[in-house]
Parts: structure tokens; sequence; C-alpha cells
């Protein structure tokens, strides 16, 4: 199976000398849920986010990073990659939004060009800040005026709403650097009630176990930033970690990995498997290469067809392909289901 030779080569490159498939044996297969809930073949249902990786190198280096990106990464989206995006984009107008993950997209340097062509569209463009990039660098502190300037929505990570628990996460200092950056944001306008700009945060646990409810979350995160940090937001999304890289690591030489993975199989959601992020949005990756989602893209896991590459995009095709499906996609469907806009049920 290819995602698990893809999580082997990764734990090989960790150092990690442990037979995963030995592991997977004694689990349920995800396609057999499927089966149980009549979505087998998993299929789209439309075509709507156009999801872009424009680059795996960060400032920082998470514990959770399932991109397992970091500022040794070199992998960064060409401009002429995204010329091609954009015809895609122009020629398709079925997508409503682009997403902009990274790494901190925000270090790719065509990164404003390319914002500025998207909405140059009329398309709606959301970007994955992890905050501290506003304060990295002199030449990112005017990030909240540039985002403001073209209507960007913009969603952050942010582990928890204590210096703590962030850090512990995410490194020294970044607690402080993230709420510095969180007035920056509030300053110009972000998640201010009827300014239009939005601003949303993402949790995701710190260990192994699913998150919490998201409103429950959400009222206590809005309470504690507004009261100690006067800060404030939109929304609040609540990401189950995925086990595959960083995490996928962190699990297995725990030994957490089978306990963790029974607890996402005994959460299956059926209602959660229908609305999962890959049967509406399409990842591309840096290179250009077509994925079912983003966590597919991080395993080398192409769509399936013709269209694994951007210079051969087919949308017929792609509407009607089988979406590609692994044991990480438990991530997604237990509970109240997870994706990069939150829960789905």
């Amino acid at each position: 199976m290819k995602s698990l030779k893809a999580m082997q080569h990764a734990l090989a490159d960790s150092g990690y000398q442990i037979n995963l498939l030995e592991h997977e044996a004694n689990l349920i297969p995800f396609t057999q849920k499927l089966i149980e809930s009549g979505l087998y073949p998993l299929q789209p249902k439309n075509l709507e986010i156009f999801q872009v990786n424009i680059g795996k190198m960060c400032n920082q280096t998470c514990k959770h990073c399932h991109v397992d990106a970091g500022p040794d990464r070199k992998e960064i989206m060409s401009q002429k990659t995204m010329e091609t995006c954009l015809k895609i984009l122009q020629a398709h107008p079925i997508f409503t939004s682009v997403d902009l993950t990274g790494g901190a997209p925000e270090m790719n340097p065509n990164f404003r060009w390319f914002v500025e062509q998207i909405r140059a569209l009329g398309i709606h463009v959301m970007v994955r800040c992890n905050l501290t990039i506003i304060k990295a660098n002199k030449k990112y502190h005017d990030l909240p005026e540039f985002y403001k300037a073209n209507q960007i929505e913009v969603i952050s990570s942010l582990p928890f709403y204590s210096k703590d628990r962030t850090d512990k996460q995410r490194g020294n200092g970044v607690f402080e650097d993230s709420i510095a950056a969180l007035h920056l944001l509030n300053e110009v306008g972000y998640g201010i009630p009827n300014s239009g700009l939005i601003l949303n945060l993402v949790y995701n646990p710190s260990g192994a176990f699913l998150p919490a409810d998201q409103f429950i979350l959400e009222k206590e995160f809005k309470q504690s930033l507004l009261r100690d940090f006067n800060i404030v937001f939109n929304q609040l999304f609540t990401i189950t970690n995925m086990p595959i890289s960083r995490y996928l690591d962190y699990l297995l030489v725990s030994g957490n990995y089978e306990n963790y993975m029974n607890k996402l199989i005994q959460s299956y959601n059926p209602v959660a498997a229908s609305n999962v992020m890959c049967r509406n949005t399409l990842s591309i990756g840096w290179d250009g290469s077509v994925y079912d989602c983003d966590f597919n893209q991080m395993l080398d896991l192409k769509v399936q067809g013709n269209s694994k590459h951007i210079d051969d995009f087919n949308v017929e095709e792609l509407l009607q392909r089988n979406i590609v499906v692994n044991q990480h996609c438990f991530g997604c469907t237990a509970g109240s289901g997870s994706s990069c806009g939150g829960t789905l049920a």
C-alpha cells in the first residue's frame, strides 16, 4: 500500500525502525467503514475550493505539523506553476475559493503577486497564517495591511489560549509573538464585528486524543483571549491530528499509535464521512501535482486518473474520479469530523 510505504519512509528518515504494517494489520480498514456507510467508492460532490501549498518553508518547526515544514525546507512553488494555477481558475469558475497553505505561504517570494492575481479574478482567498511570521522579519510586518487591502480571510493556528501549552507544541516564544500578531490584525479590523475582515483560529490537540467540542472550545478561547489580552476573532476551527509525518512519529515512538487509531475508528461518524473536505476540494502541491486533500499530498497519494499534474488538468475527469483513501482518513471522520474548516457534523 503506497501510503504505508510513504509513512515507513518518513519513519526511516527519522531513525525509527518500526514496522507500521504490523500495527495496521490489527485495525479495521477505512474502506470497510465506507462500504458499511454506503459511501464506497468515495466520490466528489462538486469542486469549490482550490487549495494550494505554495511551499514547505516555514519559520517554525511545530511538533504536530503534518507537512513536516520548517526553515530547512526548500520546496517552493515557482511563478510558472502559479501562472498555470491562475489559468485553471480563470477557465473553471466553479472554484469560488483559493486556500493558500504552506509551510508559511508568505515566505514564497511570489506570494503577494499570486494573491493579487487571484483576487483580480474575483475569487475569495484564504491564507493559512501561522501568526508568528508577522513578527519574524520586518518585511512581513505589513502583512495585516496587505491582507486587509486584498480582503483576505486569515486562518491562524493557536494551540491554546495560554503560553505553556502553546509554546510546548510550537516552540518557545511562539505564544507571545502570536498574541502580538493578533493585536496587529485586530488593529486593522480583523475579527472586529461588521468589519468584513475574517479572522479564524485553529486548534489542534497536543496529545494522543481527539479535540473537544468545537462550540465549547470556541467559547473558552473567545472569553479567555478577550479577558486576558483584549483580542477578538470570528470562529475557532478544531482539527483532529492526522496520523502522518511528525505526529505519526510521536504516536509510534510513544506507543500510542494503535490506541489512537482505535479511538478514531470507534468514533467513526458516517455523517462526517459524507461531508469530508475531499468531496469539494482539490489540493495542489508546490510542484503542481494534484491530490484529493492536503493529507494525501503529504503522503504523495496523487488523484486517480490522468489529471495527476496541473499541466494535465481535466475538470470533468476530476469530478468523476474515485477519491483515494486509506487509514489516515479516519482522522477526518471521527466524532464531529475534521476538515481545514473545522468540524463537519
